[in-house]
């Protein structure tokens, strides 16, 4: 039986499971499949089309575990698409003329890889979907095996991406701290923006996470340190309509009595309309490699910082955005044991030539299994039905209704 090489890459933005989800598969192997040899393509599908790799040393397999307390990637990340053939060319990946997927495909096959495992989102995956199509045409015997990472929770049609629950949690950390702004000066209007390019789910957990953090804060009331300093006043997400105006009447009562406002933002909340208004006005509008709009150039939270303050007569505004904090977070407790599950199934699913992107599969009631790869997809819209999420409103007082 040939002994299996398996190589691993994270590919996209961070998450709190890519150094977690590195070692534990690292450990797995090292468990049922010792006799495995181990490496790693340094910064994703860039170092796969360079051939840049790192290889995984007895000591590093002994010291895997110490990677499940880490945030960020061991192994590097970056935003490479294999079928926009020109920005591979541009940023000197391939030569001209060259088809990236051909590109890595042969790589794999120098290399004596059986096995490969993406770590990464939508995008990651979407990508592994083309080269695992792409070897199957070309009479490659490689097994590809993805694990979904995205603190939006977005991928189509999985339960809960690795690395989102931490992201919640620790984005609440970073407000909890924020909050206290509100002190500085009278008339405050604080936005906190959460990562979530279509998708509400982290902003709508992370505000859950704070207000299940600070519910207990003990205060002394008679002080302007208190309770109401660790409202939220208001939430928008891409999932849910606002009138602008009642809203601005709403928390210029707000102000006026408590003097201060807080909001959370998606970064994804009203950007279309942004775009839309910044291309209207003929601005250029910078895209990445999959063709999404560079969302750190729109400025999502500044645009409603905008919009609000001058209608809530705010005398200070400012926005803090909890994204990279939260994002380069080591795993906690939940995701850690998501990850251990998720990581034994795609080790299981590997030796046996079965590949696909492992997760809690919406389509069959939930079940944790190998998901076929042509129904991976991004831009999954987060749910505003369950409970939960009316119990959050409800305590915000805000009004608002799904799209």
């Amino acid at each position: 039986m040939r002994t299996p090489k398996v190589a691993m890459l994270t590919a996209g933005g961070l998450a709190p499971c890519l150094s977690s989800a590195v070692g534990g598969l690292i450990e797995r192997y090292t468990d049922v499949a010792p006799e495995a040899e181990l490496f790693a393509y340094r910064s994703g599908y860039h170092g796969l089309l360079l051939g840049d790799r790192i290889d995984i040393t007895p000591d590093m397999r002994e010291k895997a575990h110490v990677l499940h307390r880490h945030g960020g990637s061991p192994i590097g990340n970056s935003r490479v698409k294999l079928t926009n053939i020109a920005d591979c060319v541009k940023r000197g990946l391939v030569k001209e003329g060259q088809n990236p997927l051909q590109v890595a495909a042969e790589r794999l096959a120098n290399d004596g890889v059986t096995i490969l495992h993406t770590i990464g989102g939508d995008d990651t995956n979407t990508t592994a979907a083309d080269l695992s199509a792409y070897l199957g045409a070309h009479g490659y015997d490689l097994t590809v095996v993805g694990l979904p990472k995205t603190v939006d929770n977005d991928v189509v049609p999985i339960r809960q991406s690795l690395g989102a629950w931490t992201a919640a949690e620790f984005g609440a950390r970073f407000f909890d701290h924020v909050s206290n702004e509100q002190s500085a000066a009278p008339r405050t209007l604080v936005i906190h923006e959460v990562m979530g390019r279509h998708c509400g789910w982290l902003t709508a957990a992370t505000a859950r996470a704070y207000m299940q953090m600070t519910g207990n804060t003990e205060f002394v009331e008679g002080f302007m340190m208190n309770t109401e300093l660790k409202n939220i006043d208001g939430i928008y997400l891409p999932e849910i309509s606002f009138d602008l105006h009642g809203e601005a009447d709403r928390l210029r009562k707000v102000m006026d009595r408590t003097g201060f406002v807080t909001l959370f933002v998606s970064e994804g909340a009203c950007l279309d309309a942004i775009v839309a208004e910044r291309e209207s006005a003929g601005e250029s509008v910078k895209r990445d490699a999959f063709g999404h709009v560079k969302i750190d150039t729109i400025n999502v939270g500044g645009w409603f910082s905008k919009q609000f303050a001058n209608l809530l007569g705010a005398e200070r505004s400012m926005v803090q955005k909890s994204g990279y904090y939260a994002r380069s977070a080591p795993a906690n407790r939940d995701d850690l044991r998501l990850i251990q599950s998720m990581v034994d199934l795609a080790v299981e699913s590997a030796l046996n030539k079965v590949s696909g992107v492992t997760g809690h599969d919406e389509g069959q009631n939930g079940k944790l299994r190998v998901i076929e790869f042509p129904r991976i997809k991004g831009g999954k819209h987060f749910d505003t039905s369950p409970k939960w999420f009316g119990e959050v409103m409800d305590a915000v007082g805000q009004s608002w209704k799904a799209i």
